[in-house]
């Protein structure tokens, strides 16, 4: 009479045993996943400045600034080095290029209007214009929309697509070796960044809802935030305290003066109001529990080795990290700490990196005006934050990255 019982019972544990054995980790109870690693403490203003000034002459940067955000507050914001090649000293309130930082910035804003009922995020964005995409007549300060009238994939295009980078645009359609813009692969289906899939989503807002990017920015997030310092043109107030840059030869080249504004990268920002930005986002100010938590999770597997060339080919499932993936805007990963997200910004003498882990609201951002200095990135995160998990070689690829001697 008891047998047939305990054959049941056996055979559902051996069931769970056996599922619990096919799933993947992240599907498994809280309970059986490892504990997270304990933050360790910040470190004091002189071991930082100590730290960066070993990481500035290993590397030959001449400029750098930092910024230490705990619990959602900012904590520490410094500068060191030169901006610019008169040997003017680099000041936590000196305007610098934010570069694709500008990006982060931009999705939290549009994060707003969704908050507002604006946009929605996976409605095509199509619905906001008043004729097809390709009949828009070109405009430089867009894409070159005509490229897409043999394409109805243009219509399936979201909001969501283009802020995870799943749009299917080249970086840019002017690097295009024939300088058209095309759609790569089905919208929404892998990750392959794309400075123009935000463009486009510019485009929607400006030309599809008549708003006024830039002004949307200035009264959704550089005014409410304090962020004086901060603006997406060129503005003569920024002449007396401006950063100019340095490129790996060591070439100074002139803060560049620009005129339009780009959702992909026109930003100008000091330390001091970056940190500004990524003490609010990291505790939700200004956003939606919702929209916040939409922003920074996980919502699109990264597949690639790394971030560039854009569009290579997905890595074979078992080489991929799993818990590497787009989030609207940024990048968002699991590290020994927990959930974490992060956003970098490049150019030829740019190199900016914001890395945010959830637990404890901690941020660590450094921006550079000398390119040179990337290569101490993924080591001076480490030294603010501890392990982070924060991906570093994938946001870099074939870098020789810094490590002091000990």
């Amino acid at each position: 009479m008891l047998r047939r019982p305990r054959v049941a019972a056996a055979a559902l544990l051996f069931a769970a045993l056996l599922l619990a054995a096919l799933l993947p980790a992240a599907a498994l109870p809280a309970a059986a996943a490892r504990p997270l690693a304990r933050p360790p403490a910040l470190p004091e203003p002189a071991a930082l400045d100590a730290e960066v000034a070993r990481a500035m002459a290993a590397t030959g940067a001449r400029g750098l600034a930092v910024a230490i955000v705990d619990d959602g507050r900012v904590v520490q914001v410094r500068a060191y080095g030169e901006r610019n090649a008169r040997g003017e000293p680099l000041r936590t309130d000196t305007v610098m290029y934010a570069a694709s930082l500008t990006k982060a910035v931009f999705a939290y804003t549009v994060m707003r209007l969704v908050d507002d009922g604006r946009i929605e995020l996976d409605r095509p964005l199509a619905d906001y214009f008043d004729r097809p995409l390709p009949d828009y007549p070109a405009d430089r300060k867009y894409g070159p929309y005509a490229d897409l009238a043999g394409d109805p994939r243009w219509r399936k295009l979201t909001a969501r697509h283009l802020l995870t980078h799943s749009g299917g645009f080249a970086n840019f359609a002017f690097l295009e070796p024939d300088r058209r813009l095309r759609i790569h692969f089905e919208p929404g289906t892998r990750y392959s960044y794309s400075g123009e899939g935000l463009i486009l989503l510019q485009f929607a807002l400006e030309r599809g809802l008549g708003l006024d990017l830039g002004r949307e920015m200035d009264e959704r997030v550089f005014a409410p935030l304090g962020m004086r310092d901060t603006g997406m043109i060129w503005q003569p107030r920024f002449a007396a305290n401006l950063a100019d840059g340095w490129t790996l030869d060591g070439t100074a080249v002139a803060h560049d003066e620009r005129s339009r504004v780009r959702a992909a990268g026109s930003m100008d920002t000091s330390i001091a109001d970056i940190a500004r930005f990524a003490a609010a986002l990291v505790r939700g100010e200004g956003l939606s529990p919702r929209s916040r938590k939409d922003m920074v999770r996980a919502q699109l597997p990264i597949a690639s080795a790394s971030q560039f060339p854009v569009l290579q080919p997905d890595l074979p499932a078992a080489q991929r990290r799993p818990d590497l993936a787009a989030g609207l805007g940024v990048v968002a990963f699991r590290g020994p700490q927990g959930a974490g997200f992060m956003k970098g910004g490049h150019d030829d003498n740019t190199g900016n990196t914001l890395v945010c882990i959830e637990r404890g609201r901690r941020c660590v951002v450094l921006l550079s005006n000398d390119v040179r200095a990337e290569p101490a990135f993924a080591h001076l995160v480490a030294f603010v934050l501890g392990d982070t998990g924060a991906p570093y070689r994938w946001e870099y690829g074939s870098m020789t990255f810094w490590e002091p001697s000990r």
